[in-house]
């Protein structure tokens, strides 16, 4: 399968109400969720490496963090963690998946994108309710109809053989304002070397049958709604998981 961050529209068309659609499109918010009840398990169990702790909130929204419930940025559907273990087989020698988050509470998540909103609004008061919820869901979607809370997505991104990121362009979870829209995976505002290493992510991911949120390099996902929109795929198979999901061993 070809990875739709390969290609996609140019970065700057996402600004506006051309290019791909996004979460918030009532053509992805639509489709219907048939969970097909893959369980939750720790994706380090697929030989992926994990972040030993969750990530902070972004920057810039002036969030507090809270501790989320122990080690559940480390769960993920099985279907999920058997793919991203596929990609990280096929990935050059001295290349390694790092999974910065892969479930995200639901109370985490809305707390994000209420944050986020009111940002966008605060700083474009002259937009309305949809061009607002339309620009939000670039970087973060209402906990209804987003990838991690259905433990369907992972923030993932590339280290070397000593667990250093590399530099793809923009930090994991960067906004478009602050990385003047560089966060987007076809953003020509990068340097070579991070298209290059974003194209090697972007191989193993697709290959796997992984696909891109096109407004984030570091965003890949499947089963969930986004997948079934970009794969033509009759229904998503993954839905939103319990509050307190137990990992199967």
């Amino acid at each position: 399968m070809t990875s739709p961050a390969m290609t996609g529209p140019a970065a700057s068309s996402l600004t506006t109400t051309s290019g791909p659609p996004l979460l918030s499109d009532p053509r992805v918010r639509g489709i219907r969720v048939v969970d097909d009840g893959s369980p939750m398990v720790d994706v380090a169990s697929a030989g992926v490496r994990v972040e030993p702790a969750a990530p902070a909130p972004p920057p810039g929204l002036g969030l507090e963090w809270v501790a989320a419930p122990a080690r559940s940025h480390r769960l993920v559907r099985r279907t999920l963690a058997d793919r991203l273990g596929e990609a990280q087989a096929t990935l050059p020698d001295g290349l390694h998946l790092l999974v910065v988050e892969g479930l995200r509470p639901a109370g985490a998540q809305g707390a994000i994108h209420a944050a986020y909103r009111r940002r966008i609004a605060d700083e474009q008061p002259w937009l309305g309710a949809d061009e607002i919820d339309r620009l939000t869901s670039r970087f973060v979607a209402p906990p209804t109809n987003a990838p991690h809370v259905s433990g369907a997505a992972v923030d993932i991104t590339l280290v070397d053989p000593g667990g250093e990121r590399l530099d793809l362009g923009t930090p994991v979870d960067a906004t478009p304002e602050e990385s003047a829209g560089a966060c987007y995976f076809d953003s020509q505002g990068i340097s070579s070397q991070a298209r290059q290493l974003r194209s090697v992510l972007a191989l193993a991911l697709g290959r796997a049958g992984l696909v891109n949120y096109p407004t984030e390099w570091w965003h890949w996902s499947f089963g969930d709604r986004y997948w079934a929109h970009v794969t033509g795929a009759p229904f998503a198979i993954h839905g939103p998981v319990d509050r307190d999901p137990t990992p199967a061993r």
